[in-house]
């Protein structure tokens, strides 16, 4: 049970917007904060370590693309949720924002109610993990070519430690607690995104290609028209 409010920070640049969502989402019970760029919310971030940023995409000087970048290396924040705010008509990848860290993006405008609960949505993931907090987690995982550091959210291989973005890191460790166990993509969607949260079809594929990078292309394995497997042997 969430005892104290969950914390938003609100970025974007239009005051209009910021004062919206922010009446809502107080109505609605949040503790809300706020930044007009993308440098003060960085700032911001590090002082109250938000339960989840609402971020707009298209900001002068520094874009929601490059603020979610930054913010995703501030390892404090690493169970921080990221949605972007994205305008009907901007060119805006998804793909990119989900590379750059993102959990989710909304378009906007958006109704109050829509908001609502699209942000009631996501913040139930980390319920779920709060709940699940006592039961889990060994905090190194060993493997014959590979150690998981579950506190740390990095892997070391051949001796070098890499740190992995959360949903890749969230992903490997998916794929690890049963190796050689094909995991469809819609278990994949559901156990690492979360069934309320909408994402491109690319994705996962996105993320695999990421993690082949970093520690073997063998290492996991594509089922066609399934999903994917990791390779113990």
């Amino acid at each position: 049970m969430q005892k104290d409010p969950y914390r938003i920070l609100l970025v974007d640049d239009e005051r209009d917007i910021l004062e919206f969502m922010g009446y809502n989402l107080q109505r609605a019970g949040y503790e809300i904060y706020k930044a007009r760029n993308g440098r003060n919310a960085i700032d911001m971030a590090d002082e109250v370590n938000p339960h989840l940023i609402l971020l707009d995409v298209m900001m002068p000087e520094m874009d929601g693309i490059e603020t979610c970048e930054e913010l995703r290396k501030n390892r404090s924040l690493d169970q921080t949720l990221i949605v972007f705010l994205t305008a009907r008509g901007e060119d805006y990848s998804q793909i990119a924002g989900f590379d750059a860290g993102a959990d989710d993006y909304l378009t906007k405008p958006i109704k109050p109610k829509v908001l609502i609960s699209r942000i009631s949505a996501l913040l139930k993931r980390i319920r779920r993990k709060d709940d699940q907090e006592m039961k889990e987690d060994i905090p190194i995982i060993e493997l014959p070519d590979l150690i998981i550091d579950q506190e740390r959210f990095l892997i070391v291989k051949d001796g070098v430690e890499i740190v992995l973005p959360k949903k890749e890191f969230e992903l490997l460790k998916l794929l690890i607690s049963k190796p050689e166990k094909v995991f469809t993509r819609d278990e994949i969607f559901s156990r690492v995104w979360g069934d309320d949260v909408i994402v491109g079809d690319r994705t996962i594929d996105v993320h695999i290609r990421k993690l082949r990078e970093k520690i073997g292309e063998k290492k996991i394995k594509t089922i066609k028209g399934v999903g994917y497997k990791y390779v113990s042997s």
